[in-house]
């Protein structure tokens, strides 16, 4: 009995995580309302879902808004940057794709140029609030270090993609998964890409024998620039 009331019981840890998810949902919402803080109530999300898939221990509303006060101004930058990109991308390829209807070689050539902007658009999106979550780095840097990885690591990149898509279809078919879905929300994604983001983002943290006086290594950092504009720390989580 005293293993089925266990917190380290797998069915236990299981429920606290679904709990957690859950309560990570209601704050993404509630913070997202006013639209420009999108950014960092995603960047405080990925912050609870990365280390909830390293199994540590922390206060989920706790870590929420610590991660939301500390990245709120880069992330805020972050996300209305992408949002105007977006925005310009969107709109020219929509012009191309429904408008400009005249077969031609131009209309062929722009739809493949703003089809790939698209593609990099979205592969830089997925990872640039889980990057920011996690290392410590100017706003350019950032956005860099997600174009960076997201080709680097292109297969991760396309897996969870594919991941992705297929929650998202499974609740478009079935209506069980879809009233799960609700409640946990944009949140199971999170948890789901942090499995991959760990994974990821450990080729890139320092070994012991590089850290110094507690300082860890940057991250694609150029030994020669100014620590302060162009260096990336680990941050504590």
């Amino acid at each position: 009995m005293s293993g089925i009331f266990n917190y380290d019981n797998p069915v236990w840890r299981f429920i606290g995580k679904f709990a957690d998810i859950i309560l990570l949902n209601i704050l993404w919402l509630i913070c997202s309302i006013p639209i420009f803080t999108i950014g960092a109530s995603t960047t405080a999300v990925y912050y609870v879902t990365m280390k909830l898939a390293r199994n540590d221990e922390d206060y989920t509303v706790k870590s929420f808004f610590r991660s939301f006060k500390e990245n709120f101004k880069q992330a805020t930058i972050i996300w209305i940057v992408f949002l105007i990109v977006g925005a310009v991308i969107g709109v020219d390829f929509y012009f191309f794709l429904r408008v400009q209807t005249t077969a031609s070689a131009f209309r062929t050539v722009m739809l493949a140029v703003f089809g790939g902007f698209s593609i990099i658009y979205i592969c830089m999106m997925i990872y640039v609030f889980p990057l920011l979550s996690r290392f410590y780095n100017p706003v350019k840097r950032t956005i860099f270090n997600a174009f960076f990885m997201s080709m680097r690591h292109f297969l991760m990149t396309i897996g969870i993609l594919v991941i992705d898509g297929g929650v998202i279809a499974l609740c478009l078919f079935a209506p069980m998964i879809l009233i799960l879905f609700g409640l946990m929300g944009f949140p199971l994604l999170a948890f789901i890409n942090s499995f991959f983001f760990n994974s990821i983002f450990a080729k890139y943290m320092p070994k012991e024998e590089t850290e110094q006086d507690g300082e860890l290594r940057p991250l694609f950092a150029d030994e020669e620039a100014d620590a302060s504009e162009e260096t990336g720390t680990n941050k504590e989580q």
